[in-house]
């Protein structure tokens, strides 16, 4: 239960409250079982009928994104621009926990943690595909600027970090930031409903908060399982690649296992056992990967890439931000709004899992975390691993000359024109392996947080009990349906985006009103 805090919200809801009992599970009537009941429907269909349930929701994903592209593109400026004003506003000073409240992590310990749950796993991906990709035209260039160009991998660049920067991390913070605040401040639950209560008062606690609640388990389990499978392929990838082990979907679903039994290991171990010590161990392996490519790459072109990068960042962040008149329609709806639907849809998770670590921060020592530190971290990546793909693709070195034929093997086949690449490429698969056991892990103390009405302190069998379905689900969808079945999964999770989008503006006006009640209630205390 939350420490008793001097607040002036007056709610007789408890963490917990309305659980029920079953087989010494903390379940919590009705999102355990509305969503549980959902999760099955779901996973039966795509098995037994992937194509149907592909087309279905991928027109849904497609509807989504073509009607509400503004909808998108305006929201995330808004969150943007929110968040940044947070930072100069005199609510900074206000601490998460109260005053008196300490940090639970070290600087390092909680970056680490943030940034591996955040996500980490997606710049290994797409750290040399995306920009080689809108260099090379493979779908779409930015601003429709002619491709193979110097001012298309300027352009490039620019598109990549837009797209990791400020305006995922953005919609991150007013999810992570709200969670704490009227967890820490207010005394309420850790669940998605309770951000809305200056709004919805005590009838958070009935339908709408059921509702959003369920939305929340579903955009998280949906986009773990999705990010389980497609990171199945990349690692099976990087093995066929490096050993020659034939890429099969027997390999991928012994991959999932084995991920999947890493992050039960985890989960039973808690955040300071688990968690932390993983995402420890992911930014020392980021590191040292990192550190190898900078220095047996092409140095001086890395150097010149972060530079330009950050230039060219400040010169297409408004373009890239505007949806009106845009011609590059292809690019903006197969990427932009695709990538902020699927961050809208992820941020519940993150969110959660950022909110639980962050105890004793100062709001705007959480925000410079969230949102500019990241951004700084996604420019040095991208610049090394982006930069030297450009670079490769540019100069016609290696199978990056000829463009993207594999999105999963992009990084590897960089890696194979550096140095000793078979060590290098061993260690990205390490890599990728290492943050999706930290991103299944933490994605299951959230899950498992919302489905118990927000207790922290839930049986550890609850815990193993989300973790081993995130995998069971990846598996299942590979083995049952395919590919299909796993692109039916994505777009549904991307579909949930829309409706969350609404949900995040009326977040970020709950949260003002929030913290200006604390502002006042800090006032009355003198």
């Amino acid at each position: 239960m939350q420490q008793k805090i001097d607040t002036d919200y007056d709610t007789p809801y408890t963490e917990g409250q309305n659980n029920i009992q079953v087989f010494g599970l903390e379940l919590h009537n009705p999102v355990f079982f509305i969503s549980s009941v959902l999760i099955v429907i779901f996973v039966v269909a795509a098995i037994m009928f992937p194509e149907s349930a592909n087309q279905q929701l991928q027109g849904a994903k497609n509807w989504s994104i073509d009607n509400f592209d503004w909808l998108f593109m305006a929201s995330g400026n808004v969150f943007v621009l929110f968040c940044l004003g947070l930072i100069i506003s005199p609510f900074g000073k206000i601490r998460l926990g109260g005053n008196t409240a300490t940090p639970d992590y070290s600087v390092v310990s909680w970056f680490s943690m943030l940034f591996s749950g955040g996500m980490g796993i997606g710049l290994m991906f797409w750290c040399v595909a995306e920009p080689v990709a809108y260099y090379t035209d493979w779908s779409g260039t930015p601003l429709n600027i002619t491709a193979n160009t110097p001012e298309a991998a300027s352009a490039a660049m620019a598109a990549t970090i837009f797209h990791w920067g400020l305006h995922p991390w953005a919609i991150y913070c007013v999810v992570g930031l709200s969670l704490a605040f009227f967890t820490y401040n207010k005394g309420l639950p850790l669940t998605m409903r309770s951000t809305f209560y200056p709004i919805l008062g005590e009838r958070c606690w009935g339908v709408a908060g059921h509702l959003i609640d369920t939305l929340a388990v579903l955009a998280t389990l949906f986009g773990l399982a999705t990010s389980l499978g497609l990171g199945a392929k990349q690692a099976a990838s990087g093995l066929s690649f490096l050993f020659g082990i034939e890429n099969t979907v027997n390999v991928q679903i012994g991959i999932i296992v084995a991920v999947t039994f890493a992050a039960i290991l985890s989960v039973m171990r808690g955040l300071d056992g688990g968690v932390k010590i993983l995402s420890n161990l992911n930014m020392a392996i980021a590191a040292l990967l990192l550190l190898f490519v900078f220095s047996m790459g092409p140095t001086l072109t890395i150097i010149e890439t972060f530079g330009t990068t950050l230039v060219s960042y400040t010169e297409y962040i408004i373009p890239l931000s505007n949806w009106v008149g845009r011609e590059d329609e292809t690019f903006l709806h197969g990427w932009t709004v695709f990538y902020w639907a699927w961050w809208v849809s992820w941020s519940p998770f993150v969110g959660m899992f950022i909110a639980r670590i962050s105890r004793g921060r100062t709001v705007r020592e959480f925000v410079i975390a969230v949102l500019l530190v990241p951004t700084l971290v996604a420019l040095v990546w991208m610049s090394t691993f982006g930069g030297t793909g450009l670079e490769q693709a540019q100069q016609g070195i290696g199978s990056l000359a000829n463009g993207i034929d594999d999105v999963s093997l992009s990084l590897f086949q960089m890696l194979e024109n550096l140095p000793a690449y078979q060590i290098s490429s061993f260690f990205g698969i390490i890599l990728v392996l290492v943050f999706f056991i930290t991103s299944s892990d933490s994605g299951s103390l959230v899950i498992d947080s919302i489905t118990a009405g927000g207790k922290l302190d839930s049986p550890v069998t609850q815990r193993v009990f989300w973790a081993t379905l995130e995998g069971g689900i990846a598996a299942a969808l590979l083995y049952g349906g395919g590919s299909q079945a796993l692109k039916a999964l994505q777009a549904g999770a991307i579909s949930a985006g829309l409706p969350f989008t609404i949900v995040l503006i009326i977040m970020c006006v709950s949260l003002y009103l929030g913290l200006s009640s604390e502002r006042k209630l800090d006032c009355q205390r003198g």
